[in-house]
């Protein structure tokens, strides 16, 4: 059975390591609940310079090309900025479902 994508969002602290660490562990909730996740913190913070400005233009452009393709937005955390809102806008416009990680996870269980 193939694995839905799942893009995730969250509002992510300067702290690299941490958002990693935090992006990890909702990736695996994320897909331990039936889903593939997608997460441009862990993927483009590897390889891109966000300090350069093509770079963080660049960034941007591949989370939207990613959010794009997945078949539904999982907001994580508890505290919403910009870059959340403007996911949820971006999916609301491309009628993307969008949920919280508690959500996903009430619906896993609800499976059971």
């Amino acid at each position: 059975m193939k694995r839905p994508l799942a893009y995730i969002t969250a509002a992510w602290s300067g702290n690299e390591y941490e958002n990693a660490e935090t992006a990890a562990r909702y990736c695996r909730q994320v897909y331990e609940a039936g889903y593939s996740p997608i997460c441009p913190v862990l993927l483009t913070a590897r390889f891109l310079r966000d300090a350069v400005p093509q770079e963080h233009k660049d960034g941007i452009d591949m989370a939207r090309d990613y959010l794009r393709r997945s078949r539904v937005l999982v907001v994580c955390g508890r505290t919403v900025d910009e870059t959340v809102k403007n996911d949820i806008a971006t999916a609301q416009r491309l009628r993307i479902t969008a949920t919280t990680l508690d959500g996903i996870l009430a619906v896993k269980l609800q499976g059971r």
